[in-house]
């Protein structure tokens, strides 16, 4: 299959890097001014991967875009929205799109596919690929489980069937709502989790219970299957994102709660008010969304926020454990 991955960052080169293991005829492409486009350029590797010599490297958007019988997107999921007007400048009209990025528009409260749609894309041509997994250890043979999404159910289980190896387990996903809101907001957890293992390292266990409650309210009012919360896409993925020593969201908490600054990329920050916009619009609570939002978007000493919002937490009135 021609395969084209839009991003050649951490992710992007990874799955370029995975996609050509498997036999496929694979672009990587970036804009030449990128930093991690030059790196790969200049040295045919970046910190995470080797580009195989089958992957051709290019600058060129629209060689990338016309070449491909299929196009992965990994780019900033702020981004989005401006990047597909410079996409669909070509034609993409028998384009298949897989979104291999997480995040919530910031501003709007879109989830990505939606951003897609807006953008010109049939439903019927997207497709989403979330779920757990760090590129350090899948580069040393470490396995893990993945979802594939998509309202087209011929076009989920063919991308599953193809992508499928002994590195990467795919699941089919049932509820895209619920697999894209679910991807976007563990990443908001993430942040949570890296101030708690500065400031109380034992609340990690209700983060991620409470945590995922509060996520299957919002996909239920937003009017997915409040059960997707609990699947690979949120709840399958907090070992990776708040836990491991490589989640940029969980490096970025903890860096926030000592008052230093995180300078990569943490796409909890704009999911947090994402999020947040969403809880306002659908009248969710979500507290520990919340807590985060205020957190990122709050003026003063960082640490001292992160200290005053766990307090308001358990300042809450007291409710039942599983309230709608």
């Amino acid at each position: 299959m021609k395969i084209s991955v839009l991003g050649c960052g951490r992710w992007g080169s990874f799955i370029a890097w995975y996609l050509s293991r498997l036999g496929n005829e694979v672009y990587s492409w970036g804009p030449e001014e990128d930093y991690s486009y030059r790196v790969l350029k200049e040295t045919g590797r970046n910190e995470y991967v080797a580009l195989d010599e089958k992957i051709t490297l290019t600058c060129d958007l629209r060689e990338a875009v016309e070449r491909a019988e299929l196009i992965v997107i990994s780019i900033s999921s702020q981004g989005l929205r401006g990047f597909m007007q410079k996409v669909t400048r070509y034609d993409v009209s028998k384009k298949i799109f897989v979104l291999c990025m997480k995040g919530i528009e910031s501003g709007t409260g879109k989830r990505l596919s939606e951003i897609m749609v807006e953008s010109g894309i049939s439903p019927e041509k997207i497709a989403v690929w979330v779920g757990p997994g760090h590129i350090q250890s899948f580069v040393q043979g470490v396995p893990n489980c993945m979802v594939i999404d998509s309202e087209n159910e011929t076009l989920k289980r063919s991308l599953v069937h193809s992508f499928k190896s002994d590195l990467i387990r795919f699941y089919y996903g049932e509820d895209l709502i619920g697999t894209e809101i679910g991807a976007a907001a563990k990443n908001v957890m993430g942040i949570a989790a890296g101030a708690l293992d500065v400031i109380c390292v034992p609340l990690k266990g209700p983060l991620m219970s409470r945590g995922a409650r509060e996520v299957a309210r919002l996909i239920k009012a937003m009017g997915g299957n409040e059960l997707s919360a609990y699947g690979l896409a949120h709840l399958g993925d907090y070992e990776t994102t708040l836990f491991s020593p490589y989640s940029h969201n969980r490096m970025y908490g903890e860096m926030l709660a000592k008052g230093q600054r995180f300078e990569k990329l943490a796409e909890g920050v704009a999911t947090s008010e994402a999020m947040h916009h969403l809880g306002l619009k659908y009248g969710v609570e979500l507290p520990i969304t919340e807590a985060v939002y205020n957190v990122c978007y709050g003026k003063g000493d960082d640490t001292q926020r992160c200290h005053d919002e766990i307090e308001k937490l358990f300042a809450r009135d007291t409710t039942s454990e599983f309230y709608d």
